[in-house]
C-alpha cells in the first residue's frame, strides 16, 4: 500500500513547460486560463497556484522525450520537437500559440541569396547546420540525398555560407533569415504547440481527468484570445436595422429593459471586427456601448 506521501505524490501532475523563447507566452496563456506561476531567474521550478501540480521548465527539444519515458507526465512543446524526436507521446490538444503570435511556424531549409542550392537534391555533398538533426536526416534519406548534418546549438543563420552551405532552422516571422541575407528554399514542415501526456499518465484515472481539465481551460483561453464580448443597448424600433450590422451567425442576447421601447443585446465578436463595428452600431441608434475582454470561451 502506498503511504500517506505515495498518496500525496500520486496526485500531483508533473508538468513540463518550456523554458526559453515560449516562456512568456506560455505563463500568459496560464494566467488566462486562470493559472499564475511564478519563478525566480535561476530557478526551473516554478510556484503556481494550483497544489495538484508540480510544474519544471525544460527546454522544448526535451520534453517530448521525458513525457515518453514518464519522468513527467505531461507538457507542452511544439509539434517540430514531437517530429524531430519521434516520441510516442498522446497529443491532448493543439494549442496555436507562439512566442510573437498565434501563428504556426515553419521549419524550413535556408540558403544565403548568393548560393546556388534551389532544391534538396542541390544538397548532395553539403554540409548543414541544425538543431533538428533527426528530422533533416530524414528529410535528405525521403529525397534520396547525402549531405553532412551537424548539430548546432541554435544561432544557424550566422554560420551560411561560411561554415555551412545550408540551415535548417524554425521561423515564425523571417526576419532574422531575411536579416543574414538569407532564403527559404524548402519547408519540411508547419508547427504549432501541442499539449502531450504519457500514456501511462493518461491510464491514470486521476492524472487523466487533471490533464483533460488543463486541456478544457486552455483551450478556452486560447479561444477567447482573439475576441471580445459586446453589450449595447437599443430602441425596438431600429432592432432590426441594428442587429443587421453584426456580423453573420453571431446571434445576440436580447433581454428586455424597464422602457419596453428599447432592448439591451450582448454579443461575443472578433476583436478586429469591433473597431469597425462599434461607430457603425453608434450611428444606427445603438447606445450604451461596452466593449469588455473575455479570459476564457468553452465551446
Amino acid at each position: 500500500m502506498l503511504s500517506d506521501a505515495g498518496k500525496l505524490q500520486e496526485m500531483k501532475l508533473k508538468l513540463g513547460l518550456p523554458k526559453g523563447s515560449l516562456q512568456e507566452a506560455t505563463f500568459s496563456l496560464f494566467e488566462r486560463a486562470g493559472f499564475s506561476f511564478r519563478v525566480s531567474s535561476r530557478s526551473y521550478q516554478p510556484v503556481v497556484n494550483d497544489d495538484e501540480i508540480e510544474p519544471i521548465l525544460l527546454r522544448p527539444q526535451e520534453i517530448p522525450l521525458y513525457v515518453q519515458q514518464g519522468v513527467i507526465d505531461a507538457g507542452l512543446t511544439g509539434a517540430d520537437w514531437i517530429a524531430d524526436t519521434g516520441a510516442d507521446v498522446k497529443e491532448v490538444c493543439e494549442l496555436r500559440y507562439s512566442k510573437l503570435t498565434n501563428n504556426p511556424i515553419k521549419i524550413v531549409l535556408a540558403a544565403h541569396n548568393d548560393s546556388p542550392i534551389c532544391s534538396v537534391k542541390d544538397l548532395e555533398g553539403k554540409r548543414i547546420a541544425t538543431e533538428y538533426v533527426r528530422l533533416t536526416d530524414r528529410y535528405l534519406a525521403a529525397n534520396g540525398v547525402q549531405a553532412k548534418v551537424e548539430f548546432s546549438w541554435g544561432a544557424c543563420e550566422v554560420k551560411v555560407p561560411t561554415l555551412v552551405d545550408a540551415i535548417v532552422v524554425n521561423t515564425e516571422t523571417g526576419n532574422s533569415l531575411r536579416a543574414h541575407n538569407l532564403r527559404i528554399v524548402d519547408t519540411l514542415l508547419t508547427s504549432t504547440t501541442r499539449f502531450i501526456a504519457g500514456h501511462e499518465a493518461w491510464e491514470n484515472e486521476w492524472k487523466r481527468l487533471k490533464i483533460e481539465s488543463l486541456e478544457i481551460l486552455l483551450t478556452g483561453a486560447m479561444n477567447a484570445s482573439k475576441l471580445v464580448g459586446l453589450k449595447m443597448n437599443l430602441p425596438v424600433v431600429h432592432k432590426n436595422e441594428i442587429l443587421s450590422l453584426l456580423p453573420s451567425l453571431k446571434n445576440p442576447t436580447l433581454s428586455q429593459l424597464a422602457d419596453p421601447e428599447w432592448l439591451a443585446a450582448e454579443v461575443i465578436l472578433n476583436e478586429r471586427e469591433v473597431r469597425d463595428l462599434i461607430p457603425a452600431l453608434k450611428r444606427a441608434g445603438a447606445t450604451g456601448l461596452v466593449e469588455y475582454p473575455l479570459n476564457k470561451v468553452i465551446y
